[in-house]
C-alpha cells in the first residue's frame, strides 16, 4: 500500500458543511488538516500537504477583508508549488478573477458540490505524478472577457496563463508576479496599450519582459502605429491557435511539444 496522502483545507471559519467536507476527504483514505483564518501556516504546511483545497465563505467578493486574504491565499499557495482546488460561489468566480489573476492557476469548483466530480478530482490530483513545471508564464491583458478566457484556452495547455482585464490591473499583478510575455490588447478603454507599454519600460522590474500586441484592426496605419512603439511584435485578433502558438514559440523559444 502506498504512503498515505494529505491535504490542508484553508477555510475562514468553521461550518456544519465543512466538517461535513473534512469527513468525507477523511473517508476517501486522506489525513487532512484544516487552517482557519491564521493563512500564514499556508507555507509551513507545504512539507506535508499533497492538495490544499480552499473553501470561500459566501459574498466573499462584497469584504475587502476576505478579498485581501483570497489573494494572499493564492499568491502563498503558489509559492509552494502544490495544487489547490477553489470551492465558491458560481456568481463569485468570474469577478475574483477578474480582479485576481492568478485565481485562474487553480481549479474552481461551484456550491452546491458535486461531489462526484469534486472526489473524482481530487483522486485524480492525487494519483498524478509529480512533474516539475517550467512553463513559462504569459500575462494576458484584455477588456474582451470572452475573447481572453478563449486565447487562455489555446495557451493553457503549454504556458501558465494569467488574465487581467484592464491595463492599471496589469501593473498591480507585475508587482507581485513574474511573467516571461505580455499579451497586451492595444486598444482598451481608460489606459490602452500603448500607455501600458510605456509604464512598463519606465520600470527596471518590467522593462525587459517582451510584449506582443493584440489589435483587432489590420490596417496599414495602425499597423505601422503600433511597430512605432517597438513592441516585440503584434498579432490580429482573428488569427487562429496555431498561429498565435507558433508565435510565441517563436519568442520564448519553448518547445510545445517536447513530451
Amino acid at each position: 500500500m502506498g504512503e498515505k496522502k494529505n491535504i490542508t483545507l484553508i477555510i475562514y471559519q468553521y461550518s456544519v458543511i465543512v466538517k461535513g467536507l473534512e469527513r468525507k476527504l477523511k473517508d476517501l483514505g486522506y489525513d487532512v488538516f484544516t487552517i482557519v483564518s491564521d493563512f500564514g501556516h499556508i507555507k509551513a504546511s507545504a512539507i506535508k500537504t499533497d492538495l490544499y483545497i480552499l473553501y470561500l465563505p459566501k459574498l466573499v467578493q462584497n469584504d475587502e477583508s476576505q478579498n485581501d486574504a483570497l489573494e494572499y491565499i493564492c499568491n502563498e499557495v503558489w509559492g509552494t508549488g502544490v495544487k489547490m482546488f477553489v470551492i465558491g460561489e458560481s456568481g463569485d468566480h468570474r469577478y475574483l478573477c477578474s480582479q485576481y489573476a492568478i485565481l485562474e492557476c487553480y481549479d474552481w469548483f461551484d456550491r452546491p458540490l458535486n461531489m462526484e466530480r469534486f472526489t473524482n478530482s481530487v483522486k485524480k490530483a492525487m494519483t498524478e505524478p509529480i512533474i516539475a513545471d517550467g512553463r513559462k508564464r504569459i500575462l494576458l491583458v484584455d477588456d474582451d472577457m470572452t475573447y481572453a478566457e478563449m486565447i487562455r484556452g489555446w495557451l493553457k495547455d503549454y504556458y501558465r496563463v494569467y488574465v487581467v482585464t484592464a491595463g492599471m490591473n496589469a501593473i498591480s499583478f507585475l508587482i507581485r508576479n513574474r511573467a516571461d510575455l505580455i499579451l497586451l490588447d492595444y486598444e482598451m478603454p481608460v489606459v490602452n496599450g500603448a500607455q501600458v507599454l510605456q509604464m512598463l519600460r519606465q520600470e527596471p522590474a518590467t522593462r525587459d519582459i517582451p510584449v506582443i500586441f493584440l489589435t483587432g484592426v489590420g490596417s496599414r496605419d495602425n499597423v505601422e502605429q503600433v511597430l512605432a512603439l517597438k513592441p516585440e511584435g503584434y498579432v490580429l485578433k482573428n488569427t487562429t491557435r496555431e498561429n498565435l502558438l507558433e508565435i510565441l514559440n517563436n519568442k520564448l523559444k519553448d518547445k510545445f511539444f517536447n513530451h
